[in-house]
C-alpha cells in the first residue's frame, strides 16, 4: 500500500494495482491548498487495474490523472451524480464536467453493493460528506487482507452495520482533519466541523475493530478563513487511539508499506 497525498491511496496485490481518491490536478485547489504538500503519482501510469471515487469533490476525484493511471477499458467505481440547483451542483461540477470529456469505463455503485476486479474484491459502504454530496467509503479485500477507505466522511451511525457485514478490518484508512469551513456557496456557514475529528475518527477505528490505522485527509489543505483545519490533529489521533489500542501507522505520501 502506498498513500498518493490527501486521501489517495494505491494498494498492489499479485502484480496489479488499485488506486482510491487518485488526483494530480490540483487547480480546483488553489485557494485551499499548502503548496509544499506532494501528490505522488501512481506506480504504474497505464498499468492500474481498478480506480475508486469517494465522491466528486476536486480533492478526490480527478478523471484525467485517473485516465492516465489505468490500463485500457479499467473500471473506474464512483458514487451517483449530485441533484439538486445550480448550487447544490457546485462542488461536484468540475469532475463531472471531466468525467464525461474521457472515455473512462465508469460504473456508479451503490452502499452494499459488491464487484471482484483481478486480485480485488470491493465492497462500497455507506458514507455521509459534510457538504451533502454523495458519498461511499470502499473496502478492498485483497491477498489475504481486508481495508477499509472513508474518503472524507463525517462520524455516522453506519459503522456498526459496515463492521457487521465486512470487519474486521486489517488497516483503516480515516480522516482526522476536522475542517471548520467558509465557502461562499455554502452559506451561512457553519462553525461544526465538515469532516471527523481525530477523536471521531479514533471511535470509528474502534467501531471498525482495526488492527491499525493510518491517517488521512490532513495537512494539504488549510486556508483561513475559508477553510480551517483543526488543530494538531495527528497529535491528537493517535492519542485517543492509544486508548483503545489501536495501531496508528504514519506513512508520509509515496512512501509504499506493506501488510504480511
Amino acid at each position: 500500500m502506498r498513500r498518493l497525498g490527501w486521501s489517495g491511496l494505491e494498494i498492489e496485490s499479485d502484480d496489479q494495482t488499485l488506486v482510491i481518491d487518485y488526483i494530480q490536478d490540483t487547480s480546483q485547489l488553489v485557494q485551499l491548498r499548502s503548496p509544499d504538500e506532494p501528490f505522488p503519482e501512481v506506480s504504474r501510469p497505464g498499468g492500474t487495474s481498478v480506480a475508486l471515487v469517494t465522491h466528486l469533490h476536486a480533492d478526490h476525484a480527478d478523471p484525467g490523472a485517473i485516465k492516465r493511471a489505468l490500463q485500457d477499458h479499467a473500471p473506474v467505481f464512483r458514487t451517483a451524480r449530485a441533484t439538486g440547483t445550480e448550487a447544490d451542483l457546485a462542488l461536484t461540477f468540475h469532475a463531472e464536467t471531466k468525467f464525461a470529456e474521457y472515455n473512462l469505463a465508469t460504473e456508479v455503485i451503490e452502499a452494499w453493493e459488491e464487484r471482484k476486479v483481478g486480485a480485488f474484491r470491493i465492497c462500497a459502504a455507506p458514507a455521509v460528506d459534510g457538504f451533502g454530496d454523495p458519498q461511499l467509503s470502499w473496502i478492498v479485500e485483497c491477498g489475504g487482507h481486508r481495508i477499509i477507505h472513508a474518503g472524507d466522511t463525517l462520524f455516522h451511525g453506519y459503522w456498526w452495520r459496515i463492521v457487521n457485514k465486512y470487519g474486521p478490518f486489517d488497516v483503516a484508512f480515516l480522516p482526522v482533519n476536522g475542517p471548520v469551513v467558509d465557502f461562499p456557496l455554502l452559506q451561512p456557514s457553519s462553525p461544526l466541523e465538515a469532516v471527523m475529528t481525530p477523536e471521531e475518527a479514533a471511535v470509528a477505528a474502534h467501531i471498525l475493530q482495526a488492527k491499525s490505522v493510518v491517517p488521512i485527509h490532513y495537512g494539504s489543505l488549510h486556508k483561513p478563513p475559508m477553510y480551517v483545519e483543526t488543530s494538531n490533529p495527528i497529535e491528537r489521533f493517535g492519542h485517543q487511539l492509544t486508548t483503545f489500542d489501536i495501531r496508528m501507522l504514519l506513512a508520509e505520501p509515496g512512501e509504499w508499506f506493506e501488510f504480511s
